[in-house]
């Protein structure tokens, strides 16, 4: 048996590649959850193992393994990776298609479904490729003799490093033993045990190597002692200090880091973000559905042979910054793509189709709980692709070229959840997000009657009688009514500006306010003051709500249905703008959500005029004629019609800072991972050689001189023979001025003479000469392997040569025996 196919070799590389998998297949079953890709994993390992054995034993070389590896790839990925095309000839060259596809794009679609991802469509091609591929790989270098038997640890890495990085964006559950806590014991572990595996079959591969380098070089008759060497020991006690270190920093560092911070991943960097962060707020754009030339353009038509469901869920609006309620998309919020039909909850089975028409923009009806959505129309294969969908905000998105256009249709399965009195409803307590102002505190602790959903229902209800319905200005004198109030009988039309700003609901709670101190409102029994419309209410809803300790959102959309004949509705399934509305929706102690209608009333109209006072009366004191006139400083001028964007673009904004340095810093931090080490060992050799040059002993510094041209043959791959003379080390490195440097380097530190310190600085430039010639004699690829190299740090470490006993002699003047010629 030759040392290239020794068995001992072959085991290790199977062991290590079999764990190399394993440890792999743990990382990425997040990612698809399901039979099928324990199957495809193992699967993969066995046809790895045979291409493997089958090349090595014939004795092919690079180019057949990887023909080899893509004729296994073309017969396993319709029954391994595309189960759903087994079947007909036809369906089975679809399959390979879509596979053959799959190797090119199935990435991006792994990072934009959400997990797992099971079966669906070819989404486990990836997977095939990663572990087929890898167990090839790894396998093959793992049985090589030569250096490039450590490659083996990079694609073994690569493959662990599938599941971590195209895997879910939150760690895995803490893992809690008493007092003790460990967050992320899952990542933990599989970094853990990728590493030690590494490490430990590496270390195997240099104790073998080492050994087997000295049987074939001794010249002993029998094989070397068992007895291991102090240098041996020292070996073992710093790979073991090494394993150790590395193991402590790995489970202390790796969960103290991902305690506070979120997982960024592949996915977390992939989505509908950019198109829902750029987006305008439909609450924004609430009032302009109202518009004359608006408000009775259709938006979407909805039917169906089932039941529907009572509300149409346009946008759900998570987070206020105290300008704008909009989608936050991140988070659990989080937009994902649907591999398969969402998990059925409990609630009313609901069925819709619904057609778009002039509504425009990314923003998705849907309806309820989503459980699938089957898309039709002229172009259904690219809304199918480019649909999103938040489970937690219960919403979708749609991004085909640029959103929805007319003529878009699609069927909806959805579960509508049961109603739920919100009086009921217990707080969670310390909801995030922005707080109401002083105003609505005040107006909320002067009418807060309980607690939980009782006292929120109150003051809903309290809200919504003192308010009133306005979706724009007054019109000019003559014109006529807006055509959205048409239809409500006896309503007087009322100014009320747009938006929802801290600013603008601090208003409407101040009028309220006012109104409740007027004498004439106790007489007169009308409080109503509060003037606006569903966005406004809508907003000032949510922010009672988190005051009173409830997590709230926004929803846009519209009803179907409604038991309250004062709010609007889609008439036979067609919504207009005008039936365009907004909700509250809440979150009790359970997680649920409870949706609260908060449109005002329109019937009584607000009453805002304030009592006269009487001017206070101040005692004027007559002044002598002879009083100096004082001219008034020029007033200062102020442009009030400056907008509030023109106003803060005043102040230096560093808002847009913050996403810059944090993505520079994560990218920074990769790089550190990925080379920081060859870093370390490019900064360590600097070192040395720095401290070598400045010696203050100009013989010490010739010396050190020495040692920096040897070390440079030595990382440049050079052999030195054991214990020769500077002159035979100079004639093993071959350059041309290694001799002129050894019978310096001889004469310095042999010789009595003085060594000045420009002798040593010219030697040193010598030495520079030398270390660029040794480095371009090896091409660019093997100059930077030079560089990074740690053989200059170890050749220190090379086991010494042992003092032999001298021969006994029996007899004086007899010679010792002739020893055996080893034959091996």
């Amino acid at each position: 048996m030759t040392a290239d196919r020794h068995p001992g070799r072959v085991v290790a590389g199977a062991s290590y590649t079999a764990s190399a998998v394993a440890i792999a297949a743990v990382a990425a079953w997040p990612i698809y959850a399901s039979w099928s890709f324990v199957v495809l994993v193992v699967s993969s390992a066995v046809a790895a193992a045979l291409i493997v054995t089958l090349v090595t034993w014939r004795r092919w070389g690079g180019w057949i393994t990887a023909a080899a590896t893509a004729a296994a790839f073309l017969v396993l990925c319709v029954p391994l990776a595309v189960p759903s095309r087994l079947g007909g000839p036809l369906e089975i060259l679809r399959g390979v298609g879509e596979a053959s596809a799959g190797v090119l794009v199935a990435w991006k679609d792994l990072v934009t479904v959400d997990l797992p991802v099971g079966a669906y469509r070819n989404l486990l091609v990836p997977a095939l490729v990663v572990f087929l591929v890898g167990a090839v790989t790894t396998l093959s270098l793992a049985q090589r003799a030569d250096r490039r038997s450590a490659g083996a640890v990079v694609s073994a890495l690569l493959m662990t490093g599938f599941g971590l990085f195209f895997g879910r964006t939150s760690p895995s559950a803490p893992l809690v033993w008493g007092p003790v806590s460990i967050p992320a014991p899952v990542e933990t572990a599989v970094g853990l045990a990728a590493l030690l595996s590494a490490v430990l079959w590496l270390a195997w591969r240099a104790h073998d190597e080492r050994t087997r380098s000295l049987r074939r070089t001794s010249a002993l008759a029998v094989s070397p002692t068992a007895r291991r060497s102090r240098t041996d020991r020292r070996r073992a006690l710093t790979g073991a200090g090494m394993i150790l270190v590395a193991a402590l920093v790995t489970v202390a560092v790796v969960p103290w880091a991902a305690g506070d911070a979120d997982r960024r991943v592949l996915r977390s960097a992939t989505g509908p973000e950019r198109q829902i962060a750029e987006a305008v707020s439909p609450l924004s754009e609430y009032r302009a559905m109202f518009s004359d030339s608006r408000v009775e353009d259709v938006l979407f038509r909805v039917s169906g042979e089932g039941a529907l469901p009572d509300r149409i869920r346009v946008a759900t609006l998570d987070s206020y910054d105290g300008e704008i309620f909009r989608s936050s998309g991140t988070g659990e919020g989080r937009f994902v793509r649907v591999p398969s039909p969402l998990p059925v909850t409990d609630g009313r089975a609901v069925d819709a189709e619904v057609e778009i028409g002039d509504l425009g923009g990314i923003w998705m009806p849907t309806a309820g709980s989503l459980v699938h959505a089957a898309f039709a129309g002229d172009r259904p294969n690219q809304l199918a692709d480019r649909f999103y969908y938040s489970a937690a905000a219960e919403a979708g998105v749609q991004i085909a070229d640029g959103g929805l256009v007319p003529g878009d249709r699609y069927r909806l399965t959805a579960i509508e959840p049961a109603a739920r009195d919100l009086a009921t409803l217990s707080a969670p307590g310390a909801p995030a997000g922005v707080s109401g102002g002083e105003n609505l505190r005040r107006w909320v602790d002067e009418h807060k009657t309980g607690d939980g959903g009782a006292a929120l229902a109150t003051l809903v209800q309290l809200l919504r009688e003192r308010g009133y319905l306005s979706h724009g200005l007054a019109p000019s004198a003559g014109s006529a009514a807006p055509r959205w109030a048409t239809d409500l009988a006896g309503y007087q039309v009322q100014p009320s500006a747009s938006g929802h700003s801290l600013a603008r609901i601090e208003t409407m709670f101040q009028r309220l306010l006012d109104r409740e101190d007027d004498p004439r409102a106790v007489a007169s029994g009308n409080y109503v003051a509060a003037v606006g419309d569903d966005e406004q209410f809508a907003v000032a809803t949510s922010l009672i709500a988190r005051q009173l300790g409830f997590p709230s959102r926004v929803v846009v959309g519209t009803r179907l249905t409604s038991a309250d004949p004062d709010l609007p509705t889609c008439e036979a399934g067609e919504c207009r703008a005008g039936d365009l509305s907004a909700w509250t929706e809440v979150q009790g102690a359970d997680g649920s959500w409870t949706p609260i209608d908060v449109t005002p009333q329109h019937e009584q109209s607000p009453s805002l005029e304030v009592t006269e006072q009487r001017d206070p009366e101040n005692v004027t004191e007559v002044r002598p004629d002879t009083v100096d006139e004082v001219v008034p400083p020029a007033p200062v001028q102020e442009d009030n019609t400056l907008t509030d964007e023109e106003r803060a673009a005043d102040g230096l904004d560093l808002a847009w800072l913050w996403p810059i340095l944090r993505v520079a810093g994560l990218s920074l931090l990769v790089v550190l991972v990925l080379f920081g080490p060859f870093l370390a060992v490019v900064i360590a050799k600097a070192i040395r050689r720095r401290g070598r040059r400045r010696d203050p002993d100009p013989r010490a510094a010739i010396a050190g001189g020495w040692e920096e041209y040897v070390d440079a043959g030595v990382d440049s791959g050079r052999e030195l023979p054991p214990s020769s003379t500077r002159r035979e080390l100079a004639a093993a490195l071959g350059t041309d001025g290694g001799p002129h440097l050894a019978d310096e380097a001889d004469r310095a530190v042999f010789s009595s003479r003085t060594v000045t310190t420009d002798e040593a600085a010219a030697f040193w430039r010598i030495v520079d000469t030398e270390r660029r010639s040794l480095a371009r004699q090896r091409g660019g690829w093997r100059r930077l392997l030079a560089a990074v190299s740690l053989r200059s740090f170890l050749r220190f470490l090379a086991p010494r040569p042992t003092r032999r006993r001298p021969p006994h002699r029996d007899e004086r003047g007899k010679r010792p025996a002739r020893r055996r010629r080893d034959t091996t």
